[in-house]
């Protein structure tokens, strides 16, 4: 009888780690805020997973042969190791240019 018990638990035990992994739930908007114009942009979301993303574009140089738009922003969200990333970045005409206290530096 022990055996069979034994037998048991093992294959319930075994069912349990082969069913799929409950489906994570959606992140909910938190927060969104935005603003369009004609020179430059703004925006900010926040959802309930922890992740926040905020950037602001402006054009510069209007009218010229040198006409670019200059990004700046941070994104944070938290890792699979719990703790929070944040990056922030300048993008222009010399690219994209993220920094954070996890990332490599050149």
């Amino acid at each position: 009888m022990k055996f069979f018990v034994a037998i048991l638990f093992v294959a319930l035990v075994g069912c349990a780690l082969a069913a799929p992994p409950q489906a994570a739930q959606e992140a909910q908007v938190l927060r969104f805020d935005s603003d369009v114009q004609p020179e430059g942009y703004k925006f900010a979301v926040e959802t309930s997973d922890g992740k926040s993303h905020q950037e602001e574009g402006q054009l510069k140089d209007i009218g010229t042969d040198h006409e670019a738009i200059v990004v700046r922003g941070s994104y944070s969200y938290v890792g699979d190791d719990g703790q929070q990333y944040t990056v922030t970045y300048v993008a222009d005409e010399n690219g994209f240019q993220p920094e954070g206290a996890h990332l490599p530096r050149l």
